[in-house]
């Protein structure tokens, strides 16, 4: 019998991720995690449990609220696991501006702060506010926290923060706040048990996803990374572009008459991987594919992460190593060995065997930059911030 459960919620902008983790002395230990497609008809709830997976039909359908969706999952979970039941649900923020440095309850002004960030992060802002106010109709009385994944970043200095725009933009937030802190955050620590020798030096993250960015760690602290005032900045990403001259923006609306909305729907929804192939914003297909364009779109991909590792290694002053990350980063070997051999001349150099194996070290011995893939678990550091910030 589990007697408190902890609920942690992920959301992507099609997708909900779940959490489900017991609250012990020692803090939360995960009992599963669940996954809901919001793109796939009928409905189904992944559910992972000691690496078995199976799916649990959903009845409920996509509405704005998401009311009906997260009653069931409610409902599902409290059927499975018998005891006290729930005793909160804490949710990752994508962004939390200058006002969140670390878990925070949801009152109403925090909810609030947190609407009035939606235009910064259109994808995903939206989709927690969802959650949130879901559950505050479902079970008024269970305690929500939020996890912010700007927060990580707070520790970079102004300098690397600032834009080269007029002084006051800065002062009125115009400036570069970065984004998957808690992936990093969670990659941070595992490196610290898997090789804290490694982890007390220079690295450079690669957390490669749909959404994908750099992060630049000294000791485990941000120093700088690659998005900076909006998800659309850094490296070319599924269908996000990257970062990009804002002439062409410029051009596209002056000279080409695009709308604003046109312009933010294709640098959003039809940029990056997909915009480039032409084909599919998945890399697994665009690996798979003979069409040239494909493997245009996936060499732009790996050029632009080595060319964005560089500039973090800038920042550090160096580079002791690299880590991949995500799903990209864990599972593409053919992404990994793009990325290393346009850094060979940092003397970086790959195991060919162990990359294809996903090993944890993956340089070939004689590499000047130690390699490695680390998973990421950011449910787990979105439970243990609520359980060591506040208490449970």
């Amino acid at each position: 019998m589990t007697d408190r459960i902890l609920l942690t919620f992920n959301p992507g902008s099609s997708t909900i991720k779940l959490g489900i983790f017991a609250v012990e002395a020692e803090g939360p230990r995960r009992l599963g995690k669940g996954a809901i497609d919001l793109q796939r008809s009928p409905l189904v709830l992944r559910i992972t449990e000691d690496n078995e997976s199976a799916d649990v039909p959903l009845r409920a359908a996509v509405t704005e609220d998401l009311q009906d969706i997260i009653e069931e999952t409610l409902q599902w979970v409290m059927q499975r696991f018998s005891g006290e039941g729930i005793v909160g649900v804490a949710h990752r923020v994508v962004h939390g501006g200058d006002r969140f440095t670390g878990s925070k309850i949801v009152t109403d002004a925090i909810l609030k702060e947190i609407e009035a960030l939606i235009s910064l992060a259109p994808l995903h802002q939206p989709q927690s506010v969802r959650l949130i106010k879901a559950i505050r109709h479902l079970r008024p009385d269970l305690t929500q926290w939020a996890s912010f994944d700007t927060a990580f970043h707070r520790t970079q200095s102004d300098l690397v923060r600032r834009f080269a725009l007029p002084r006051a933009l800065f002062d009125e937030g115009i400036k570069r706040y970065g984004f998957h802190g808690l992936s990093y955050k969670s990659v941070a620590a595992q490196l610290f048990r898997v090789a804290p020798d490694i982890a007390k030096g220079r690295v450079v993250v690669a957390h490669l996803g749909s959404g994908a960015s750099l992060c630049g760690l000294e000791a485990g602290i941000s120093r700088d990374t690659s998005m900076s005032f909006s998800t659309l900045d850094g490296i070319p990403m599924g269908t996000r572009c990257g970062a990009l001259d804002p002439g062409v923006l410029i051009h596209l609306i002056k000279e080409r008459g695009m709308s604003i909305e046109e312009v933010e729907d294709m640098l959003y929804h039809h940029s990056g991987l997909l915009g480039v192939s032409g084909i599919s914003a998945d890399s697994r297909i665009l690996i798979d594919s003979r069409e040239p364009s494909a493997a245009e779109a996936i060499e732009l991909f790996a050029f632009r992460i080595s060319r964005e590792t560089v500039a973090m290694a800038n920042t550090l002053g160096g580079l002791e190593a690299i880590v991949f990350t995500a799903g990209i980063g864990e599972h593409q070997s053919r992404v990994r060995a793009a990325v290393c051999h346009h850094l060979a001349w940092l003397g970086v150099r790959l195991d060919a065997a162990a990359n294809d194996q996903h090993a944890t070290r993956i340089e070939a011995s004689g590499s000047k930059i130690a390699v490695l893939v680390i998973s990421t678990n950011e449910e787990q550091v979105i439970a243990e911030e609520a359980f060591s910030t506040h208490g449970l």
